[in-house]
């Protein structure tokens, strides 16, 4: 969780959609509805021990905190958006000067928001390859980290692939309205189209670089994987940071609802980007996971797209070694 600063943000979003005639309500004033909220989302701790410790019961803990979700859903969306064109320049060129990858936009990643089932809503849908109850959340991050598009909802027994799949995102990639900015032009006049990065159980894609697979990798190929991995460990690093700094989505989560568990998601996604817009850093106690998807063997998609193939080798031609670079 952010320090003050992010906190007094979110509190200005949750009280626009609480206050009314002029007065926040009484109720909602006696629970303090943001720290509540915050401290649930943050601690991961069960709406019992969050109640206990402020002295209220486990239903007005459930209420306030579905209130404030609620709020933030409707008021805070902004903080989540897809980059306009001046600012996925900047992004472009801060990708390029840390990896070297021309043209840029992002990475990709996902992790899976483990959960407890009742026995008669247990279904093999929602068991993942670990043997959790789970439901998937895919994020694409900047360079700093921070969520420009995300997919969650769906069950945690999919593959990587198929969730980009099912995402608007991918739909809107393919037919021509995302990822969709000016091409770079390589020293051979072959074009560079935008794309984002992600790990190999991903499908390598015209708009979506994935490394190279197999052990007789050339030096060239080698060297990109190696830049591609710089860019795509901001996915990884990101959703480790999301459910470090917010542990309901880290620890199981005890039979929610599967229907309001996307707004839960989504508004941890909205608290981490405002403690990025906020400039501010996490607390000294966060301590933030290993890695986000602890216990899940990684997955490895053989699907390449012979467009995207011609792309990265256009692209592994176009970057310097790290030799270059460096002398």
């Amino acid at each position: 969780m952010g320090s003050q600063g992010s906190e007094e943000k979110a509190t200005g979003q949750e009280q626009e959609g609480l206050e009314g005639g002029g007065r926040i309500e009484e109720r909602s004033q006696k629970m303090a509805p943001v720290k509540k909220p915050m401290r649930r989302l943050a601690s991961g701790d069960s709406q019992v021990s969050v109640g206990a410790a402020f002295g209220v019961g486990q239903s007005t803990v459930s209420q306030v905190t579905w209130r404030f979700i609620e709020s933030m859903e409707e008021r805070a969306r902004h903080h989540l958006v897809w980059p306009g064109q001046e600012r996925m320049e900047e992004i472009k060129a801060r990708l390029e000067a840390v990896s070297g990858l021309p043209n840029c936009c992002g990475a990709i990643d996902a992790t899976h928001i483990i959960m407890t089932l009742p026995a008669v809503e247990s279904s093999e849908d929602w068991c993942d390859p670990a043997k959790n109850y789970s439901m998937f959340l895919q994020g694409i991050v900047d360079n700093e980290m921070r969520f420009i598009d995300i997919v969650t909802g769906w069950p945690g027994s999919m593959t990587f692939s198929r969730l980009l799949k099912c995402s608007g995102f991918y739909k809107l990639c393919e037919a021509g309205k995302r990822l969709n900015g000016p091409v770079r032009t390589s020293g051979e006049d072959s074009e560079i189209r935008e794309f984002i990065v992600g790990d190999m159980c991903y499908p390598l894609l015209p708009w979506l670089m994935t490394p190279y697979q197999g052990e007789s990798l050339s030096t060239p190929m080698v060297n990109f994987n190696a830049r591609q991995k710089t860019a795509r460990m901001l996915g990884t690093r990101a959703l480790a940071r999301l459910k470090g700094s917010w542990k309901i989505l880290h620890k199981v989560m005890w039979r929610p609802d599967k229907n309001k568990l996307p707004s839960i998601i989504l508004v941890c996604c909205l608290l981490h980007n405002i403690i990025l817009d906020c400039n501010d850093k996490l607390l000294p106690d966060i301590q933030l996971p290993d890695h986000h998807d602890n216990g899940y063997n990684e997955e490895n998609c053989q699907q390449e797209n012979p467009n995207g193939k011609v792309i990265r080798e256009i692209i592994t031609g176009y970057l310097p070694t790290y030799e270059e670079t460096s002398n």
